[in-house]
């Protein structure tokens, strides 16, 4: 199956060859507290922790998490390090040291005044099995799949404020119809 882009206007009808083996590798998102951060992405959301590099003389750490995809990263740190950065759909967690120790540190989660980022989204198989999942874990909702005018689409929030659409995508076959 050849994919070819929607006709817009500002899109290129061509992908310009200096541009192959481009890769979209990861997302950041800045946290206060990574065990909190952590535990939510690896329990909550079945990520993986594919690399941690900490920056002592800048005093920041990054966490790579992925989503288990059967292929084994290397054991080899810097081979690790590199498979880290040739991956698809990384999200890159960046702790600046001390956030964690300040009871009123708060970053700024893109969707309040004024707004800039938005969220990131997991598209899920079952979408009334992951509400479930999510309401077990006590998990703070932005929006439920049947509030809105977005009917089979929720939002959820992480521990540092940040939106997580979540859908299912076979119901989403008449969206923006």
């Amino acid at each position: 199956m050849t994919f070819r882009t929607e006709n817009l206007l500002g899109v290129s009808p061509t992908t310009p060859e200096q541009t192959r083996g481009f890769v979209f590798n990861h997302s950041m998102l800045r946290i206060k507290d990574p065990q909190v951060s952590l535990d939510f992405y690896t329990r909550i959301m079945g990520m993986l922790v594919l690399r941690k590099l900490d920056f002592p003389e800048m005093k920041f750490s990054l966490y790579f998490l992925h989503r288990p995809s059967g292929d084994s990263a290397p054991s080899d740190e810097g081979e690790r390090t590199a498979w880290t950065f040739s991956q698809r759909g990384i999200l890159e967690l960046t702790h600046n040291w001390g956030t964690e120790s300040d009871p009123d540190f708060k970053y700024h989660d893109g969707n309040a005044q004024p707004q800039g980022f938005g969220h990131i989204c997991f598209s899920v198989p079952d979408l009334a099995a992951a509400v479930s999942w999510f309401d077990e874990n006590l998990v703070t909702y932005v929006k439920r799949p049947d509030q809105g005018k977005m009917k089979d689409v929720a939002f959820i929030k992480d521990p540092d404020g940040y939106w997580i659409e979540i859908v299912q995508p076979d119901l989403l076959k008449n969206l923006g119809r």
